[in-house]
């Protein structure tokens, strides 16, 4: 009768002792870098919402300012003798303030575009500044935009005497 004896080897066990916690090492370093990366992108996420919203808040001012334009010149109030009174428009938290302000004339060339000699008609050159605020609250913050716009323009009427 043959026997068969089989062989069994025994694998030597790793002590405890001999474990330095590998694993918990470097798991804690990848945790510890992944909240780093995940903090940061908050912060970056956080700070381009801030940015948007102040760009916001530009355009309207920019865009309150443009209103302002034009319904000054709309008014059709212009005058050469003295200062044309401010208008001031206020919408919700946005506050324009447009004027008009005269500069000069100009005489328009006749036919022959002689310079010397007009034909009795003028330019009369005037400036519209409108000055915007828009404003995040009713209160007022530290955030609030402002835009300033220039347009010139002129009107086309009789020469006056002085010219």
């Amino acid at each position: 009768m043959m026997r068969n004896i089989m062989k069994i080897t025994h694998q030597p066990r790793i002590s405890r002792r001999r474990q330095t916690g590998a694993a918990l090492v470097v798991s804690l370093l990848l945790l510890v870098i992944i909240t780093v990366l995940a903090v940061s992108g908050m912060n970056t996420a956080t700070t381009q919402l801030a940015l948007a919203r102040n760009n916001q808040n530009y355009e309207y001012a920019f865009q309150a300012a443009e209103t302002g334009l034009e319904i000054a010149i709309a008014q059709n109030n212009f005058s050469t003798q003295g200062v044309i009174p401010a208008l001031t428009h206020t919408l919700g938290n946005d506050t324009v303030v447009a004027n008009i302000q005269y500069v000069t004339a100009t005489i328009v060339p006749d036919r022959a575009f002689s310079l010397g000699s007009g034909s009795g008609v003028a330019a009369y050159h005037f400036l519209t500044t409108a000055q915007a605020t828009s404003k995040r609250q009713a209160a007022g913050t530290d955030r609030d935009s402002t835009a300033a716009h220039t347009q010139a323009f002129y009107v086309v009427g009789p020469a006056a005497s002085s010219l």
